[in-house]
């Protein structure tokens, strides 16, 4: 059982990563908000544009969600001229993505407002409070 004093913490710790996580996401979701967009295709082009070339059941595993959960977001960005989508050399039946020029600026932009905030939060906490808070996310990954 965790005493008193841990829980109070522990909820604090809760609604600091709650907020945090708000003023994360707050600069990409306006941008995204005003194309129609959402999260979902904001982590989407994140992760095509990390891996160019990538296949639609690797980006599943990545995002960890379902086909159908992928289904609609990832056709949405295709149609915007977002993502392009290729035949696979080995497999035909596999869909290579990467960015377009408009999809690679679109998330230039999303996540340069996200890397600009941690490098504000990152220069003024400090070498040490880098390596912590890096340290702490990794830990919340899991394993693997």
């Amino acid at each position: 059982m965790i005493d008193l004093n841990r829980q109070v913490r522990l909820r604090e710790a809760i609604e600091l990563f709650f907020h945090a996580y708000r003023a994360f996401t707050a600069p990409p979701d306006r941008i995204l908000e005003a194309r129609g967009l959402g999260r979902v295709h904001h982590r989407i082009l994140y992760f095509v544009a990390r891996s160019p070339g990538t296949t639609v059941t690797a980006l599943l595993g990545v995002l960890g969600v379902s086909k159908q959960a992928l289904n609609g977001p990832l056709r949405q960005l295709v149609e915007a001229g977002l993502v392009g989508t290729a035949t696979g050399t080995h497999d035909k039946r596999s869909k290579l993505l990467s960015l377009t020029e408009a999809g690679s600026a679109l998330e230039a932009e999303l996540s340069g407002t996200q890397m600009a905030l941690l490098e504000e939060v990152f220069t003024a906490a400090g070498p040490d409070a880098e390596q912590a808070w890096r340290a702490l996310m990794g830990k919340l990954c899991g394993p693997g």
